[in-house]
């Protein structure tokens, strides 16, 4: 039997009742060796993570405000779940732990360390109530004394440790640089965590545990009950990702991609449903001709004509030079003969389209230039399209039955992914145009 990891997120152990639910999850399947676990997530709308407490606290010691309260809102928090699940001072001394809390943020811990003790409390609440061995990641998760993640040295060190544990929980989101001092991932890191620790442990599946049933083809928000995804491959989870899919946290997939190991995304609240399976490739026989749409708003195209452009030596050179004089990147590129096309992030261009643009005309002297604000990008995404004749056919005719006009077209080398430009008022009509038309 091979070994899994399940990696529980903030939701999953939000309070009492998720706790047991966790619990009767990892008892069910006794390879679920290995557990990593975020900080309590929300137990109702207008609550607060315990994260943000912490980090709330942190804010007001540092500006000299009182934090005792705040601190105590944190501590009643966890009391309440070691309580009602029967988790006494026998098992794990809550007391001594806020103790020890309390005093290094007395001697000035920083917010690493604080915005850390959310994941450090529920790891060694779940590792009580389980009966399992607790590891403190800052003993096995490495980062160099500049704060970037060390992954193969973390990787020997986990891996020799997990060795000395049957079954253990790991706290998720941070490790330890070389003085000791905590360093956090960013947010969403418990994610990285529970991909690190499943190389470490060479698991035969990384389970991400959340509230949800997996991945959905579309945002529900825009369509109404999209098809939930069974299986995308690492590419087109990155497709989909990069243009604004609520996905999982993008370093959180390289450890286990480049293990070849599966990630499982599951639902806490059902866990009989199967989820979405993250893997090298889909199987044939469930490979779809799309896998998902998904989009993103508030985009600048500046689309240039320059004839004989294609033999103008330098011309892109000097296109990439413009953009890193002004400190902006390029999301998209899409060229012709004599056309070119930029695609800005409307975030990032902020006050500089004017610059950029006089640069342009100085130093490029196109023949025509022309600038489309509030641009909505759309990424058609699936390796079912891949060879496939019609598809784009069937896509641009979906768009022209609802009268959108497509402002920009690019399509990758790969051919899994054709990304759309419209009108930004165009954006949730097309986004439902092409889900009907592949569904």
């Amino acid at each position: 039997m091979g070994i899994k990891v399940a990696k529980f997120g903030g939701s999953s152990v939000a309070d009492t009742i998720q706790f047991s639910k966790v619990k009767d999850i990892i008892l069910a399947d006794p390879s679920r060796r290995y557990v990593v676990v975020s900080a309590p997530g929300k137990r109702f709308d207008q609550d607060t993570k315990m994260t943000d407490l912490l980090l709330l606290c942190h804010t007001h010691l540092m500006n000299h405000l009182p934090w005792d309260q705040l601190f105590q809102v944190v501590c009643d928090r966890f009391s309440a779940i070691a309580f009602t699940l029967d988790i006494g001072a026998d098992k794990l001394d809550l007391q001594a732990e806020y103790n020890k809390i309390k005093h290094a943020m007395e001697d000035g811990a920083g917010s690493d360390y604080i915005a850390s003790r959310g994941e450090y409390l529920s790891a060694r609440l779940i590792a009580a109530y389980l009966g399992w061995d607790f590891i403190d990641a800052a003993d096995v998760i490495k980062f160099d004394e500049r704060g970037r993640f060390l992954a193969e040295e973390t990787n020997s060190i986990l891996k020799e440790e997990l060795k000395k544990h049957e079954y253990a929980v790991i706290p998720g989101f941070y490790g330890a640089k070389p003085d000791g001092k905590i360093k956090t991932f960013s947010r969403g890191g418990s994610d990285i965590s529970g991909s690190i620790v499943a190389r470490a442990a060479e698991a035969e599946v990384y389970e991400n545990w959340t509230d949800v049933n997996g991945f959905l083809m579309a945002n529900p928000k825009i369509v109404k009950n999209p098809k939930p995804i069974r299986y995308i491959s690492y590419q087109e989870l990155r497709e989909l990702s990069y243009m604004g899919a609520n996905v999982m946290h993008e370093d959180a997939i390289f450890p286990v991609k480049e293990a070849g190991i599966p990630i499982n995304i599951r639902n806490t609240n059902e866990p009989d449903h199967p989820g979405t399976f993250i893997q090298d490739k889909t199987p044939q026989e469930c490979m779809g001709v799309i896998t998902g749409v998904a989009g993103s708003k508030n985009f600048t195209v500046i689309a240039m004509h320059k004839y004989m452009m294609n033999s103008e030596r330098g011309f892109m050179k000097r296109v990439f030079s413009i953009l890193d004089s002004n400190d902006v990147s390029f999301e998209h590129m899409p060229t012709g003969i004599d056309t070119l096309s930029v695609v800005l992030d409307n975030d990032e261009v902020g006050n500089k389209l004017p610059d950029i643009i006089e640069d342009i005309k100085r130093t490029l002297e196109p023949d025509m230039l022309e600038v489309y604000d509030d641009i909505a990008m759309i990424a058609t995404v699936g390796q079912g399209m891949t060879y496939r004749p019609g598809v784009a056919a069937k896509l641009f005719a979906a768009l022209a039955e609802q009268g959108i006009n497509i402002r920009m077209i690019d399509q990758g080398s790969s051919e899994i992914n054709i990304i759309v430009g419209v009108a930004g008022s165009d954006f949730e009509k097309a986004i439902c145009a092409i889900y009907n038309a592949f569904n």
